[in-house]
């Protein structure tokens, strides 16, 4: 079968930065065809392909995770957060025009806390290595929530 819209694609991925670094990796199933389930650039990529299919893909920062956003970087006092506050963790907050955000925290020094509302690789040009295992039919389930269900993708 062939990756198309309303079908469901698992893929082996792993990421790097542009200087080769490993950043992650691993599995991931996705319903293909403008969900919003991954990157535009790598849907595009995919689109026609069937389990087999390999390749790499550059992304700049605006085509994965946006360019660094300074105006989501914080510090604030460690008083003002609950005990147990780690380096790592997340915390709601929000932003200055009202949103909800996820701030990381990034560092603790001495009082202060710093929060960073940005992904961990906003900013970066990312290098991408796939490989698809496995293109399926979609169920009119999938279809309806816009995601895909099962192992590798949303559980409910």
């Amino acid at each position: 079968m062939q990756i198309s819209k309303n079908s469901v694609v698992t893929i082996r991925y792993s990421v790097a930065d542009a200087q080769g670094k490993p950043l992650e990796s691993g599995e991931q199933a996705y319903l293909h065809g403008g969900y919003g389930n991954t990157f535009p650039k790598l849907e595009a990529a995919l689109e026609g392909q069937a389990a087999g299919y390999s390749t790499n893909l550059v992304l700049q920062p605006e085509e994965a995770f946006g360019v660094r956003d300074e105006g989501l970087v914080r510090t604030i006092p460690k008083s003002e957060f609950p005990p147990g506050v780690k380096v790592g963790g997340q915390l709601r907050g929000m932003t200055d025009d009202g949103r909800e955000q996820v701030f990381n925290v990034v560092k603790i020094k001495g009082p202060q806390v710093l929060l960073d509302g940005n992904h961990p690789h906003a900013g970066k040009v990312l290098r991408f290595a796939l490989k698809v295992l496995e293109v399926r039919a979609a169920t009119p389930e999938e279809v309806t929530h816009g995601h895909a269900h099962g192992a590798h993708g949303h559980h409910h």
